[in-house]
């Protein structure tokens, strides 16, 4: 499988993830495995991850200096993620933000607390599809395993296919986990970067409703001023 390239710098690439692929191998070649097979000649750094059900935009230095300030550039939330998800629930509230720490819970899981010593950090804003489906457009100012997908549980509107944090029986039915990684945008070296890109496969991305909305947020930093 070809894992498309959305954007080339000499720097560094961005590609789309396609949702079922883990960063690191398992039973199959992961995402790096796969790249460095279809870019022999490069090597590349990933500088951040995208849990395994999550499509979309991945960025990758393409030497070791570049990786090292994008890794600074992350730490200190100079790179702005934006991401897409799909719920059949109605959420406890429609925008705004969802905060709290980040707790193990049960087989690997996570939960969210009240308390909020280090907490998780999202911003969201949300609208309705139609009748029984929400899409939100999330904004992480934090960088935590599961965030969107433990942040939209704690909301009551857990990721529809997702197979951990959703009812299973809900989400074996669905034929992805329905978030995506949908625009990056910082400054490198003096130069703005805006990159987007909606999602490539899910029948209900591709529905012409959502379709829709997407375009309306083709310029998802406005949202979040």
């Amino acid at each position: 499988m070809q894992i498309p390239v959305i954007f080339e710098h000499p720097d560094f690439m961005v590609v789309h993830k396609p949702p079922g692929i883990g960063m690191h191998s398992e039973e199959e070649a992961g995402l790096v495995v796969q790249l460095q097979a279809q870019w022999p000649d490069k090597t590349l750094f990933p500088v951040h991850r995208l849990d395994k059900m999550t499509s979309g935009l991945l960025l990758l230095a393409t030497n070791k200096q570049a990786a090292q300030e994008f890794q600074r550039l992350f730490e200190s939330q100079q790179i702005e993620k934006y991401y897409v998800a799909l719920s059949a629930q109605k959420p406890k509230k429609k925008q705004g933000w969802i905060k709290g720490d980040m707790l193990p819970a049960r087989r690997g899981s996570w939960k969210l607390s009240p308390t909020t010593d280090n907490p998780a950090v999202t911003r969201f804003i949300s609208v309705s599809l139609e009748p029984g489906w929400r899409l939100f457009l999330l904004k992480p100012l934090t960088g935590r395993t599961h965030q969107l997908r433990v942040a939209l549980k704690s909301l009551g509107a857990p990721i529809c296919g997702d197979r951990r944090y959703a009812a299973l029986e809900e989400a074996r039915h669905e034929d992805r986990g329905y978030l995506h990684a949908y625009a990056l945008r910082f400054d490198w070296h003096g130069q703005m970067h805006h990159i987007v890109q909606p999602p490539l496969t899910g029948s209900r991305f591709l529905s012409p409703v959502c379709q829709a909305q997407l375009q309306a947020w083709s310029a998802p930093w406005e949202y979040f001023r």
